[in-house]
């Protein structure tokens, strides 16, 4: 934000960053890596090797594959179990101290 307000007069500045939506990615892999999946997915058997003529077109086909995606409902399975994501990803969690 702060760079806005140094190259742009105030108004001008407050305007810009008021139209951005900023969306806070994970710190840590798992989530990411499930978004990176679906990405993945979505290029493969959405995308590739198909000319998309306009962006209604892309929009549409995006919309379908995703409500296509949406109704199987298939989840992640987790191959790790909390006990051992707790001792191979100690320095992941955060260090609280009990006084």
């Amino acid at each position: 934000k702060g760079a806005f307000y140094e190259a742009f007069e105030p108004d001008r500045a407050r305007a810009l960053v008021r139209q951005i939506k900023f969306c806070y990615t994970p710190k840590h892999g798992s989530w990411l890596n499930i978004a990176e999946n679906e990405l993945s997915a979505m290029t493969r058997q959405c995308l590739s090797n198909r000319p998309m003529g306009d962006i209604k077109t892309l929009q549409g086909e995006i919309s379908a594959w995703s409500y296509d995606v949406n109704t199987k409902q298939r989840g992640v399975d987790w191959q790790m179990k909390l006990s051992d994501a707790r001792r191979k990803l100690k320095s992941v969690y955060p260090k609280i101290r009990m006084e």
